[in-house]
């Protein structure tokens, strides 16, 4: 059966063989990050492209509407005409912009959400750098979006776009605390922060899958992760009833795209966590495994139904207030998820699992 990890290798040794083939086989040591990170940049832009495509559907549908069904063949390519449409808008500025943040913030957002993808299995050996801190690299990496949208806020000269930015700090510090904590439970239980290790734990004989004695951790997480990424029913720094469009008022064209795409590659990141920490990762479905699918083909089913699961979250839930989002997560999460780490490390305790 074809795998992820034989896959990875057929392709990187065809390579290496052209690279000798054509006289340049001392550039090889380059070919596997160079050919890594392109990969990785177009699976992701036509990923975001499709769940664009996903999401307008999903809220047609919920809606009683019919949604895209224009452009190709049942609205497929109406987010690459959007892309396109992106691509060669007028790029209007502020005129007394500050200059260096306001050009740098798109991009950050965009690297620091794209850089948590290094570390996601999609199968076994099917990774790009199965670090062993890799939960602790992705929480590190992805908090770098709230430097992006505070800069973007800050340099816009623009009222609006500056509350913007300071909701979406306030947002994500404080819902970085509940995330984090959603997560030392397993940890706990496996004692590894390498994804891949997490995933091979709950694959071991008599072991479950951690949405079975976790359930209440991984609730924990995806709201918090659907918090982070300013979705709905948690996107009040980009509140348009009331901020205009909230930290990226003053941005269009590519600049606005790249906020946009980290947006959809935040949702991607913390919904491949999920699925690699609570879901099994690249593990079948124990009643379908007889399917005998390849294990990035389980990872994606699973991660699909995660992301639906979100944009389920942003057509059925209202917005919440300020008041109401901060109290939500320091009162209610917070509290809870310290309440589970207790109550996990008393079960560590006295079962012997775990470190």
């Amino acid at each position: 059966m074809l795998t992820g990890e034989k896959l990875v290798q057929l392709v990187s040794g065809l390579l290496h063989q052209l690279f000798a083939a054509v006289g340049i086989s001392s550039f090889t040591f380059l070919l596997d990050p160079v050919v890594c990170a392109v990969v990785m940049f177009g699976f992701i832009s036509v990923f975001v492209m499709f769940l664009v495509w996903m999401e307008r559907k999903v809220s047609a549908h919920m809606q009683s509407r019919i949604g895209p069904n224009r452009v190709g063949f049942f609205g497929l390519l109406q987010t690459v005409a959007d892309a396109i449409k992106l691509t060669i808008k007028e790029d209007v500025k502020p005129v007394h912009r500050d200059k260096i943040p306001y050009y740098i913030a798109p991009i950050v957002a965009f690297v620091a959400t794209f850089a948590g993808m290094v570390v996601i299995p999609f199968d076994k050996g099917m990774v790009v750098q199965d670090l062993n801190i890799g939960l602790l690299y992705i929480i590190a990496i992805t908090s770098f979006t709230v430097i992006a949208i505070l800069s973007a806020g800050w340099s816009s000269n623009n009222k609006f776009a500056l509350l913007g930015g300071f909701r979406s700090a306030a947002q994500i510090v404080s819902y970085e605390v509940p995330l984090v904590l959603s997560l030392v439970p397993i940890i706990m239980i496996t004692g590894t922060l390498r994804l891949g290790g997490i995933v091979e734990y709950q694959g071991l004989p008599g072991n479950h899958w951690f949405i079975v004695y976790q359930f209440i951790a991984f609730l924990i997480f995806i709201t918090s992760a659907t918090a982070e990424a300013n979705r709905a029913p948690f996107d009040i720094p980009e509140a348009e009833s009331e901020l205009i469009g909230g930290f990226h008022t003053e941005y269009s064209g590519v600049k606005f795209a790249m906020f946009f795409l980290g947006e959809y590659i935040a949702v991607i990141v913390s919904s491949a966590v999920a699925v690699t920490v609570f879901w099994g990762g690249w593990l079948p479905i124990p009643f379908l495994a007889f399917l005998h699918l390849p294990g990035f083909i389980w990872f994606m089913a699973k991660l699909l139904m995660i992301i639906y699961l979100v944009m389920a979250f942003r057509w059925t839930f209202p917005r919440l207030r300020v008041d109401q989002l901060m109290d939500f997560g320091w009162k209610v999460l917070i509290p809870i998820a310290i309440l589970n780490i207790l109550i996990t490390g008393f079960c560590v305790l006295f079962f012997g699992k775990g470190v």
